[in-house]
């Protein structure tokens, strides 16, 4: 049975040279003079638009962009290799058709990658940085194998009872966070995952960061098993105007498993209220039929 969500975005395609991406906006409830900058949010690998949706739901206050990546969610599989710099051209795209023409940046994991080329890309777009479990690319402090071993595939997105059982050894959070995870995932074609996988081989933001000049957070799990809190360390240590909030006891996905926690950790860096969510019709977020998996 479909899930109801108070805060449904809206969903459309956006062409991107000859690729078809599926986007989504969650709009925001402060509609005063003071109408609040809104967020691009880049998801982290494998991960289809939905997962945002616990995000949305709390963080209300200001619009949500964010879209699936080729091969991913409802996005038709890529029709050739792409590159972060790529990523960061279609989300350009994506945001001025819908008519932002300045934003915060917020990438999880993976999505930490393109949020930082984003923002060395495009910085006049760029108001602020949120860079949730991720690192600096390929020169990065290696995650635990027993991790890193199982992400080459996306089984996890396939098999339910494979995440139950490998959640905590792959993410480093408590089991329980497996069903939160897995309340709107999606699994991806194989060819959109592995397109994933190649876009960062041999990419590295270490060159990149020192010209990153707008404020930056960034927020790191001590217990992350994919991106080592090292990594967080080196991101802080390169990127001058930034600061680190080291999550105890939190692994990779504390965007999800400590939401609320993590919700005030950015409202708080942005330095902005919340914002209630109005009462409305409550309208259920269409579930998509699962793609076949394509090699």
């Amino acid at each position: 049975m479909p899930n109801i969500d108070h805060n449904t975005p809206r969903i459309r395609f956006t062409k991107v040279g000859n690729q078809k991406l599926r986007t989504a906006v969650w709009k925001g409830t402060d509609k005063g003079a003071g109408k609040r900058t809104p967020m691009l949010f880049f998801n982290g690998i494998g991960a289809n638009l939905e997962i945002a949706q616990a995000f949305a739901d709390k963080f209300t206050g200001r619009d949500i962009i964010t879209f699936d990546m080729p091969g991913i969610g409802g996005s038709p599989d890529p029709t050739v290799p792409y590159r972060p710099w790529w990523a960061a051209k279609a989300a350009k795209q994506i945001l001025l058709e819908n008519g932002y023409n300045k934003v915060d940046v917020l990438g999880v994991s993976w999505g930490g990658g393109m949020a930082q080329q984003f923002a060395f890309q495009y910085p006049n777009m760029t108001e602020r940085l949120v860079l949730c479990a991720t690192a600096p690319g390929v020169t990065m402090v290696p995650g635990d194998i027993r991790a890193i071993s199982k992400m080459g595939s996306p089984k996890r997105y396939k098999d339910r009872e494979f995440l139950k059982q490998h959640f905590e050894t792959l993410y480093g959070d408590g089991p329980d966070g497996a069903g939160m995870f897995a309340e709107h995932m999606m699994a991806p074609s194989l060819k959109g995952y592995w397109f994933q996988l190649l876009c960062m081989i041999g990419w590295s933001s270490l060159p990149l960061l020192p010209f990153l000049k707008m404020p930056t957070l960034i927020i790191a799990g001590d217990r992350d098993h994919i991106v080592p809190l090292a990594n967080a360390k080196i991101l802080r240590f390169m990127i001058k105007d930034s600061r680190l909030h080291e999550f105890e006891d939190a692994g990779h996905l504390f965007l999800l498993t400590k939401r609320d926690e993590s919700v005030h950790i950015i409202r708080d860096f942005f330095n902005e209220p919340e914002v209630e969510l109005p009462p409305r019709k409550e309208r259920k977020l269409k579930k998509l039929r699962a793609k076949p998996a394509t090699a």
